[in-house]
């Protein structure tokens, strides 16, 4: 249990919670929507810090991140519980454990013992990441500051509802913003997730760019007959350009049954395609298919010269044709984040 950081009393020993966008108000003895911030006596808790659900070391390719540190390792950190309540969640066993305390059982990994645990495993940085990052923020951030002291890279694989005041606190010292926007409709993502103002996880992400110029990489899992159609995958793509540049990798993911959502089959290869094709056509040099190994479209290729850079199948990766971050064949700007990233100050 760790006093949460974002938080202001309110009377009758409420609290508000100011960790994400959902922006709980909590009465005594009640939970936030995450069920990860708990009220007691009028003080707001943290019911999880350094209780780990899940503990890999991880190709960066996995998260998936293909322009951040090519074919490292990331020590990923998972916990428990969320602040969104996906249909079709592939990690729902940690993300929506049942009523009670989970983490009793947990194995505790400090923040120290973190990056221990990230060097005596060979990996080049941290990743938070299998369930949502801002369900333990005062752990990732404690994190993350001793990360950076020892020059490993930090990733947040997000949902993107992290509040404007946590990402600025936490924007110092992370790396790379894998954030997921999931639809483009404001009935998609009541649908899918249950959250009511999905746009803020559009000014979050291009504030984590434009503001603390973290690497950013969105995935759209593409789910049948939900967010296939044309209208809200060229809204994705036309926002990714005008936002967050054209060099933004766009990562088109196909959806697996799972969870509360068995009754929809995998995306048709064909659509994958198409959605590539979308992105493209809306002027994004970086457009990849995901979940379908040995699929063309999981390489990079110079969107100047034509050369293969990056030669990928799954998670294995082979860099053949860059130069730091450009073509090594015409000089190209490829947007690859290659060297340890310099600490930044507001």
């Amino acid at each position: 249990m760790h006093e949460a950081m974002l938080y202001e009393k309110l009377s009758d020993s409420r609290v508000q919670c100011h960790t994400c966008q959902w922006y709980c108000r909590i009465g005594q003895g009640k939970f936030g929507v995450c069920r990860m911030y708990h009220n007691r006596g009028g003080i707001l808790y943290n019911m999880n810090y350094a209780k780990t659900s899940s503990v890999a070391a991880d190709p960066i390719e996995k998260k998936p991140l293909f322009h951040f540190f090519p074919s490292t390792l990331a020590l990923s950190l998972g916990s428990w519980g969320c602040n969104f309540h996906c249909q079709h969640c592939q990690n729902w066993e940690i993300s929506c454990p049942p009523p009670g305390e989970p983490w009793l059982d947990s194995r505790d990994i400090s923040p120290q013992t973190a990056i221990e645990l990230a060097k005596s495993s060979h990996c080049q940085g941290i990743a938070w990441t299998y369930n949502e990052p801002t369900i333990w923020f005062e752990y990732t951030l404690d994190s993350a500051k001793l990360a950076k002291k020892n020059n490993l890279y930090t990733v947040y694989v997000t949902n993107g509802y992290l509040s404007p005041q946590a990402l600025d606190t936490i924007g110092p010292y992370l790396d790379a913003w894998r954030v997921d926007i999931k639809g483009f409709s404001d009935s998609f993502y009541r649908e899918l997730t249950k959250i009511p103002r999905w746009r803020g996880i559009l000014e979050v992400t291009k504030r984590a760019k434009d503001k603390w110029q973290m690497h950013v990489e969105v995935v759209t899992n593409i789910i049948p007959t939900m967010n296939d159609d044309d209208q809200q995958l060229e809204g994705i793509a036309s926002w990714i350009r005008d936002n967050l540049g054209e060099l933004t990798p766009w990562h088109v993911t196909r959806f697996y049954p799972q969870h509360n959502m068995m009754n929809l089959p995998p995306t048709p290869l064909a659509t994958l395609e198409h959605a590539c094709d979308i992105g493209r056509k809306a002027g994004l040099e970086f457009v990849y298919a995901g979940n379908v190994p040995g699929h063309k479209d999981e390489n990079t290729t110079c969107y100047h010269c034509g050369k293969l850079l990056v030669q990928r199948f799954g998670y294995q990766a082979e860099v053949t044709g860059l130069e730091d971050s450009r073509c090594r064949f015409c000089g190209a700007e490829i947007n690859f984040r290659v060297g340890v990233a310099e600490r930044r100050s507001s």
